[in-house]
């Protein structure tokens, strides 16, 4: 393997592990918060490439793709929180695992009937390249990591800095508790969800230019980001990032060093950590 194979894979494994945290971090908030896991997430990062195609076809724009495919997803997640999770809040954790489910798979079938089967490339909105120690790095790579990096610097502001998000770490250590100092958990409920629809998103709008937008690309992430969420601590966003870092980048030099690898490999490397820490490499620090 070449120097400047190994800096281009480890560039992409970043970048791949940008949009894995922006989904899984999501859904890691929802499950240290509401103890529910919302699968459904994967239909917004879904919403967030269509809309993200559609608009950017309209306009000429990527940018103003995005920003739409964000807020829809945001709104789309703050629907199904207010139809339909609020009504399943005290149940099993496997029943909303298995209603995401459903909501994913039914979202599947309504972005088939409005945009079809075929898969739709999305322009890149930079084409430039960056020369990194002699290797020619695609610009827009780079700026979906700062993106990523950015959403994170953003969360931890937001978490420790406001009222809202200081709340909200209180209720990742116990609902109860806030509920009992006057607090609306209800409220944080539905403001964790939208950000989280959003990220999402927001996810799949960034990635769209590097891959092709169809209808089932939110199933065929959905493995990985589950291992991210599961490696890192369920509830950890600092487990999430870390996490986030480690698959994406097996997954990137995996393949280049054997193809079959950047499949298995995230598995392999899942087991092996749960068998050392059950619990994940954060399960217990949920906002460090």
């Amino acid at each position: 393997m070449t120097l400047q194979l190994l800096i281009s894979g480890i560039v992409f494994g970043v970048s791949l592990s940008s949009i894995y945290f922006l989904i899984s971090v999501g859904l890691s908030l929802c499950f240290g918060i509401m103890r529910v896991i919302s699968l459904d997430q994967f239909l917004y990062y879904s919403l967030g490439a269509y809309f993200a195609y559609t608009v950017s076809l309209l306009t000429q724009n990527l940018w103003i793709g995005i920003l739409v495919g964000t807020l829809v997803g945001a709104l789309f997640a703050w629907l199904v929180e207010r139809l339909i999770f609020r009504k399943i809040y005290e149940r099993e954790i496997t029943f909303s695992m298995i209603t995401s489910f459903g909501i994913l798979l039914a979202g599947i079938g309504l972005i088939k009937s409005f945009w079809g089967l075929v898969p739709r490339p999305v322009q890149m909105p930079l084409g430039e390249q960056f020369n990194l120690m002699g290797t020619e790095i695609p610009l827009y790579r780079l700026l979906v990591i700062l993106i990523a990096a950015g959403v994170y610097l953003g969360i931890w502001l937001f978490l420790h800095k406001t009222i809202i998000g200081k709340a909200i770490r209180a209720s990742l250590e116990d609902t109860e508790h806030v509920e009992g100092l006057g607090i609306n958990a209800s409220q944080l409920f539905t403001i964790t969800f939208v950000i989280a629809g959003a990220l999402s998103a927001l996810a799949g709008g960034i990635y769209a230019p590097l891959i092709m937008v169809e209808p089932y690309m939110g199933l065929e992430i959905l493995a990985f980001v589950f291992m991210v969420v599961i490696i890192g601590g369920l509830g950890s966003i600092k487990g999430t990032l870390y996490s986030s870092l480690l698959v994406g980048q097996v997954v990137s030099l995996g393949s280049l060093i054997y193809a079959p690898l950047a499949i298995m490999a995230p598995f392999a490397v899942m087991l092996l950590i749960l068998l050392i820490r059950p619990t994940g490499l954060f399960g217990g620090a949920i906002t460090k």
